[in-house]
């Protein structure tokens, strides 16, 4: 599923994200800019509308929460911005990211056991792969 989030958007998911369950006021209090309690209304229905938020009533006010995860809004949102920005290269992408940063050797030894973890997963799914097609070849010759 794409996810697209304008910025403010955003903003107003970070406070569902990170509150729960919200009324208008209530997302309103949370975000750091001093939006109108319309304008926040506007991006809640218009998050609705996307799929991104749902309501329920309570008494006379609606409670709005997150459809989606965090994790999967910034699954898209790096997906799209490798698309867009790094001809769908995740390696440019991080690449870019790493080089323009300054990280302490706690997040490098952070990356570092995540690009192994990953390689020994990529590792052994190709193994798994190679051991299937063994099979399929050994039951193919006796046949």
């Amino acid at each position: 599923m794409d996810i697209y989030l304008t910025d403010r958007e955003s903003d107003v998911m970070h406070v569902l994200w990170e509150r729960g369950a919200c009324t208008v006021s209530e997302v309103r209090d949370g975000l750091s800019d001093d939006l109108a309690y319309t304008t926040v209304l506007t991006i809640l229905r218009t998050l609705e509308s996307k799929g991104y938020v749902e309501h329920e009533e309570e008494g006379r006010t609606y409670r709005y929460s997150a459809t989606i995860a965090q994790q999967a809004a910034r699954k898209s949102a790096l997906s799209h911005l490798a698309s867009k920005l790094f001809q769908g290269s995740t390696e440019l992408l991080m690449t870019h990211l790493v080089s323009d940063q300054k990280l302490s050797k706690e997040q490098i030894a952070r990356l570092r056991k995540l690009l192994d973890d990953k390689a020994h997963e990529t590792k052994t799914q190709e193994s798994k792969a190679q051991e299937a097609r063994a099979e399929t070849k050994g039951r193919g010759a006796r046949s």
